[in-house]
This record gives C-alpha cells, sequence and structure tokens, in this order.
C-alpha cells in the first residue's frame, strides 16, 4: 500500500539536532507516514540514534556527493504522492503534515504548498518569523519567501520537472522553486505554522554568505538571464560584511557596498542598468550629504 505521504531527510554529523528532527516527523501521527533519512556517513552518533527509530523509519548511511545528492536519493527511495523534505536540523511544527495534507486534498489543482515557519535557535527557541508572503513568481525573483522546511510537493512535481541540481550547494532549494513557477507548477500558501528552520553560526547560510549570495547571483543569471538588482545589493552588502568594514563606519560602508553591487552589476549582468545606477547614485548622495552634515555640526 502507497504511503500518503513521504518525507526525507538528508543529514551529515548532525547528531546533536537529529533526534529533535526525526521526533518533529514521527510525532505527528500521521498513519503509514513513509520517512527517509539519506545520511552521508556520518561519524557522529547519528546513526546510532537512527538506529533506535529503525523499526519507524528507513535509512542508509554512505558517502554521497552533498546535501542536493543525498535529498535526490531519498526522493528515488519513495512513492508517495506527497513529499517533504526536511533537513537534519530542522523541524516541523505540530498538525503540519495532517494539515499539509488536508490542503492538498481540498485543493487537486496545486503541486506546491508552503506555509509559514520560525527561524529557531539551537535550543529550539524562535528567533523570529521566516518572512513568507502571498505566491507570486515576480516576487520570488527578488525575495525568497519560501521557507524550505515548510515546503511541500507532489510527486507529479519530479515526474514533470526532475530533481534538485545536485551542482548546487547552497541555494537547491532557491532554485528548484523558481524552475517549478517557470515550467508552470501551481503554488498556494497555506497560513499557518508548519516548520522550524535552525539559525547557528555553523548553518551553511550563515557561515558562507558570500559564496551562497554568489552562487544565488549565477544560478538566477542562469535561470532568468539576469540578476535581479535586490541580489546585487544583497551579495554586496555579505562583501563588505565580509570584509570587515562595520556598518556604522559612515560614509567608508556606503562607498563600499556601491561600489560592490556595481561591480556585482558587470560581473553578472555584464553592465548596471539605468534602475541600479539611481540606486547606487542615490546611496552616494545621501552619504555624501550625511557626512558633510556631520562636519558642520559643532563640535565637528
Amino acid at each position: 500500500m502507497t504511503a500518503p505521504l513521504s518525507v526525507v531527510t538528508p543529514s551529515f554529523a548532525q547528531g546533536r539536532f537529529i533526534e529533535r528532527t526525526i521526533r518533529s516527523v514521527l510525532d505527528q501521527g500521521i498513519p503509514g507516514l513513509d520517512y527517509v533519512v539519506v545520511d552521508g556517513g556520518s561519524t557522529d552518533d547519528t546513526v546510532a540514534i537512527l538506529r533506535r527509530y529503525q523499526d519507524r523509519l528507513r535509512f542508509v548511511s554512505e558517502r554521497d556527493d552533498g546535501q542536493a545528492h543525498a535529498v535526490n536519493k531519498g526522493l528515488a527511495m519513495t512513492d508517495a504522492p506527497v513529499i517533504g523534505w526536511l533537513n537534519s536540523d530542522d523541524t516541523y511544527a505540530p498538525g503540519a503534515l495532517a494539515a499539509v495534507l488536508a490542503f492538498f486534498e481540498a485543493h487537486p489543482e496545486v503541486d506546491v504548498v508552503y506555509g509559514l515557519a520560525h527561524h529557531i535557535d539551537e535550543r529550539d527557541g524562535v528567533i523570529e518569523d521566516y518572512y513568507t508572503e502571498a505566491w507570486n513568481f515576480e516576487r520570488l525573483q527578488e525575495v525568497c519567501f519560501l521557507c524550505q522546511p515548510a515546503v511541500f510537493f507532489r510527486r507529479r512535481v519530479i515526474d514533470r520537472f526532475g530533481a534538485l541540481d545536485a551542482g548546487l550547494r547552497y541555494c537547491m532549494d532557491y532554485e528548484y522553486w523558481i524552475r517549478l513557477a517557470q515550467g508552470g507548477a501551481v503554488f498556494a500558501l497555506l497560513p499557518r505554522l508548519l516548520a522550524g528552520s535552525r539559525l547557528y553560526a555553523e548553518t551553511k547560510t550563515l557561515g558562507a554568505r558570500v559564496k551562497v549570495h554568489a552562487e544565488i547571483n549565477t544560478m538566477l543569471k542562469r535561470r532568468l538571464g539576469r540578476v535581479p538588482d535586490r541580489w546585487l545589493a544583497n551579495y554586496a552588502h555579505a562583501l563588505i560584511d565580509d570584509r570587515g568594514i562595520a556598518r556604522d563606519d559612515q560614509p567608508r560602508f556606503t562607498y563600499a557596498v556601491a561600489w560592490a553591487t556595481l561591480r556585482a552589476a558587470v560581473r553578472w549582468n555584464h553592465w548596471p542598468g539605468r534602475p541600479l545606477l539611481a540606486l547606487t547614485s542615490g546611496w552616494l548622495r545621501g552619504a555624501v550629504s550625511a557626512s558633510l552634515a556631520a562636519r558642520r555640526r559643532p563640535g565637528a
């Protein structure tokens, strides 16, 4: 009998978090749930934890080629009509899976459903809400407002559009959402809390922000033909932060970000367009005005 839903968890050396991830899936109480963990050959206590739950999930532990490859491997091991992808340091909110299944049943035209999420810390405390908004593909090109662990999709999506791009290290989820949208997949927002996305110093997105933004820009260039100005500016801010120039070091920080944004435009788009030139010019004028005003203050 086919399971109603499959959840795939890619894992590597996440022994301190993975049991909380597992429990958040199994405690959903979904009859017939198919849960697959694809571990990359961890040498910490991950495998020992997985063995404790092997009567309620399936797992493999062997060397792989990264997160996207592990997810794809897990997808190939499943056959349920609805799929969730939950990383080994993230969690589902209570009742999330039942809500997703009910939504898909009520909306047969929807291919992808996404919900609300929190950023959580190492102790599961809520840091902030993940920024989410109603579906709009134009906005998605500017802002990734889908939180990956809060996204679920039908198997027909894989049959039609393929699996993740295993060549990507950081933005395989964002690329997938854009690829599906470009192909005509139907997205819908389920306005309830579905997941917690963990943020801590060792996460890939926080630990390598310049590399993350560079990969995003290269991906967007490939998928869209150009990189939106907002992502060029995001890359520039990450670059200048990485160089240790403090944001309150004005006007130096603004000058550096403006120059880095223009260089990024040349790198990915060959030349900055008029809107970006106007934006960076405004930054520079504002910085110059603020600097002059500071010099006029008494005691400056």
